[in-house]
């Protein structure tokens, strides 16, 4: 009995899984039918608008400015170099790296032992030449009181002949006593040539006295700059730079000792190129005395100094290329030789010019134009400069008209945009309404989120969370109690 009623119950599931089967068979042939019996369904086309940013073009007059890299160097420069060789002395406190020293100020001084000793003999030398040239002057004159004196003889002597020539032509006196005084006034002419000769000798006597005086000047003041050469002076005032001496050191002549930097006239050089360098040049082709700002950047933080365009170098240089250029610093502060630094050229104005994103501009120079129903078109433009992010460009036709701000590929002529001025942008989602809950109704929830099996396991810890906070998104509650209540 038992056996019978096991093997109908298994005929019994048996046959109701047949018909479960066949019924299922019969609903899938069912779907399948409708579903190829069904008209396709094309989904209506429709145009894709993109959202993008425009500017206006507005023309105006702009300042344009011409960036360049450049280094800060001084205008004055001295090297500090010994004239003379020897043991340093004298040091001074300020002669060290970075020392600030002033005009005149005496920073060393090397052994001046043998320089004095050369003075003093050159100063002895000139004493005696000034003693030889004063006794020559008095030679000179006793030469000279000779010279009269002979002169005065031979006018006796002339007399004594013509009395004794009187007498013999009166024939009172003899040829003898004409001879004898013509004897004596050769004698006395002959003392004249002589005395002539010694005048000539003690003014030769003179000159070379004179020449000896001169040329002791000369010994007295080549000593006396050989004793000068042993101080090393500062011809400016500025600061020690490359200072490599300390005191006792022995230098030999010409050594580098240190060099004076003039703190106070910097000057910034920088290279531009050809074309550059041509936007800076006036009618006459002359270099214009431009403003520049120098820009030091050191950490975040900018050191600026104003200054004018003084000069170019002469010649480009071999390997280089473009222009070279000076520019002198009006207010140097915090600048020191050496610097690494922005210039920044402020150009001739440009006039009717609009400044645009350069990313609104095509390497073609193209710019996408908002038309009729904020439809694109494309339309040339003139670029003049290059600004930073931006660009000045010309165009007379599209004045007051919107251009594109950004291009991507996705845009092009005949594209309907969405145009988003003055730089609009999304707004940011408002903050969440928050509540303060009651500890009953807090429970409730959370009764509710722990019970609840078909929420995920990381939205439950999520909601868990923010349920433990003092405040919680109302919206979170509101949808929790809703279901709550369904």
């Amino acid at each position: 009995m038992r056996f019978l009623r096991k093997s109908l119950t298994g005929l019994f599931l048996m046959a109701v899984t047949l018909a479960l089967l066949v019924y299922a068979g019969a609903t899938v042939r069912d779907a399948v039918q409708a579903r190829l019996a069904e008209e396709p369904r094309v989904p209506q086309a429709r145009e894709r608008v993109f959202a993008v940013n425009v500017v206006p073009i507005t023309f105006e007059t702009v300042v344009p400015v011409l960036s360049a890299f450049g280094e800060v160097q001084s205008q004055r420069t001295l090297e500090l170099r010994t004239a003379v060789g020897g043991a340093l002395i004298d040091l001074d406190p300020a002669f060290v790296e970075g020392g600030r020293v002033e005009t005149g100020q005496l920073l060393a001084r090397v052994d001046p032992a043998e320089a004095q000793a050369a003075l003093e003999r050159a100063e002895s030398d000139l004493l005696d030449a000034q003693a030889e040239h004063r006794e020559a002057e008095r030679a000179i004159v006793l030469a000279k009181d000779e010279l009269t004196a002979a002169q005065d003889q031979v006018a006796l002597r002339e007399k004594a002949l013509k009395r004794q020539m009187d007498l013999v032509d009166r024939n009172v006196g003899t040829a003898a006593a004409v001879e004898t005084a013509e004897l004596a006034l050769s004698s006395a002419k002959q003392a004249v040539l002589s005395q002539r000769q010694a005048v000539a000798t003690a003014e030769a006597r003179i000159d070379s006295a004179a020449t000896q005086v001169k040329r002791a000047e000369i010994a007295l003041a080549e000593a006396q700059r050989g004793l000068r050469d042993t101080e090393i002076r500062a011809e400016f005032a500025g600061t020690l730079s490359e200072v490599t001496v300390v005191a006792g050191r022995l230098v030999s002549g010409n050594e580098k000792l240190a060099m004076i930097v003039d703190p106070d006239a910097l000057e910034v050089v920088f290279r531009v190129s050809t074309q550059e360098y041509a936007r800076l040049l006036d009618d006459a082709g002359q270099l214009r005395h431009a403003d520049v700002t120098v820009t030091l950047d050191v950490f975040g933080t900018n050191i600026q100094a104003q200054g004018r365009i003084s000069r170019e170098s002469a010649a480009v240089g071999d390997g280089q290329t473009g222009r070279r250029l000076f520019a002198t610093l009006d207010a140097p502060r915090g600048f020191k030789p050496g610097d690494f630094v922005t210039v920044s050229v402020l150009e001739a104005p440009l006039e009717r010019v609009a400044r645009v994103p350069a990313t609104a501009v095509s390497a073609g120079n193209e710019v996408l134009v908002i038309g009729d129903e904020n439809r694109l078109s494309v339309e040339q433009v003139s670029l003049l400069r290059r600004q930073g992010d931006d660009v000045l460009i010309r165009a007379n036709a599209l004045e007051g008209r919107d251009i594109v701000a950004e291009r991507t590929p996705l845009l092009g002529a005949g594209i309907r945009v969405n145009p988003l001025r003055g730089g609009a942008a999304p707004e940011a989602p408002a903050e969440p309404e928050m509540l303060e809950l009651s500890a009953e109704r807090r429970e409730k929830i959370r009764a509710f989120v722990e019970a609840n099996t078909r929420m995920p396991a990381e939205a439950k810890t999520r909601i868990l969370a923010q349920l433990d906070q003092e405040k919680v998104p109302a919206d979170m509650v509101a949808r929790i109690e809703a279901r709550m209540g369904g």
